[in-house]
């Protein structure tokens, strides 16, 4: 499995662009600068099939709409964030983002049990809400990506609207409790492991 780490928008988003096959692809969240993208997939050979969205905010969509256009591609969002992608006030880009928002008109709503299928590959959907209430990570083969739910070192905030602290502690024990390690690939930051995570993050090693 070939991951490609391409920052993008302005929050300089970890996009996560996976190769399920031969010459097509899917990317883990999609935070802006879609002509770049573009770029970078036709110099890679690469033709875009799913986006894989692991939350609603507006630092992880804010290139799905013009690639989804472009590409065709299928946009995959759990279902207690879909009202974010047609909602600049709901993915929280009132206020913040320096963009204009562009809403995104077509979309597959999915739940924690999905299992979705691109090429070779097969991405399981962990439903872990508390940064917001559809935060999913997604888990294939032995890599985990975490969105904004699971940081190296720490969590993604839980005091945005939306957010809840409690669930956050559920979605984290529910992490601790999974016994096998996994690559940690996050919306921000560096790249980890769910072991080391387990053991060492503050916010999960000490939860009961």
């Amino acid at each position: 499995m070939k991951i490609h780490t391409l920052n993008l928008g302005e929050l300089r988003v970890n996009s996560y662009i996976v190769e399920t096959a031969p010459g097509r692809c899917v990317i883990i969240d999609l935070g802006g600068d879609p002509d770049y993208l573009m770029k970078f997939l036709d110099s890679h050979k690469l033709k875009l099939r799913k986006i894989l969205l692991t939350h609603g905010h507006f630092d992880h969509i804010g290139g799905v709409e013009a690639v989804r256009k472009l590409t065709g591609a299928e946009v995959y969002i759990h279902e207690d964030d879909a009202k974010m992608l047609a909602s600049a006030e709901y993915s929280l880009a009132t206020g913040i983002s320096f963009h204009p928002f562009n809403a995104i008109t077509d979309y597959t709503a999915i739940t924690g049990d999905s299992v979705l299928n691109d090429g070779d590959l097969s991405f399981q959907v962990i439903h872990t809400p508390g940064h917001s209430e559809g935060s999913v990570c997604y888990i294939c083969r032995n890599v985990m990506f975490s969105g904004d739910t699971l940081f190296a070192d720490s969590i993604g905030r839980t005091d945005f609207p939306g957010s809840n602290p409690i669930d956050m502690r559920n979605s984290l024990y529910t992490l601790k409790l999974i016994n096998s390690d996994y690559r940690v690939f996050p919306g921000h930051g560096p790249a980890t492991s769910l072991f080391y995570e387990q053991k060492n993050n503050p916010y999960i090693r000490n939860l009961k």
